[in-house]
């Protein structure tokens, strides 16, 4: 999404960007993992995608390679998408998972701003999948804590985490921060309670 059209768009709601992160900081998010929460509207990509073309992050999602192919492989790519390959690296060999695929994908990228919804639905859902966390592990890369607050109608990333490799202490921090944050349909959001 271009930046004018993302200016508009913030302009027409009403929104305010966050912009705090500054030198290098900004330059560490450029290689990270992002949260996108809360996720509890269609509504939440269009303004997500504005936010990271405001904030000039070239943010990327993951799509299946078939994803990429003849005729949507244009508008995905246009859109972020980047394929993730779970073939096996050599025949006989087990199929990664998608957390050691996107490793691989880390490693053969030297900027890579990765989005991601934890909550993994639009529905109402206490526990968030923790994938995100195993890949800022395992890719050694930080968490950025990526917000929509429709209260506020603020949005950006508030500060980049390093995971400690404690997950539970990490979590739970994780978890404080956007207790406060409120999607468009609030109802629709929580936190997980295991790290509340």
């Amino acid at each position: 999404m271009g930046k004018l059209l993302s200016r508009f768009i913030f302009w027409l709601f009403g929104w305010k960007i966050d912009d705090r992160l500054k030198g290098d900081l900004k330059q560490s998010v450029m290689r990270s993992v992002i949260i996108a929460s809360p996720h509890t509207s269609n509504w939440d990509f269009i303004f997500s995608r504005a936010t990271f073309s405001l904030l000039d992050i070239p943010v990327r999602f993951t799509v299946k390679k078939e994803w990429l192919r003849f005729p949507f492989g244009g508008l995905m790519t246009a859109m972020g998408a980047i394929a993730i390959d779970r073939s096996p690296k050599t025949p006989g060999a087990e199929r990664p998972s998608q957390t050691d695929a996107m490793i691989t994908l880390f490693e053969q990228n030297k900027e890579l701003a990765v989005m991601i919804t934890p909550e993994g639905t639009r529905a109402l859902r206490t526990k968030w999948k923790t994938g995100f966390y195993h890949l800022a592990v395992g890719a050694k890369v930080p968490i950025g804590l990526g917000y929509l607050d429709y209260k506020n109608k603020i949005a950006g990333v508030a500060r980049l985490m390093y995971p400690s490799g404690d997950m539970e202490k990490d979590m739970k921090e994780i978890m404080a921060f956007y207790k406060n944050i409120q999607g468009k349909h609030p109802e629709k959001f929580s936190v997980d309670l295991d790290y509340a």
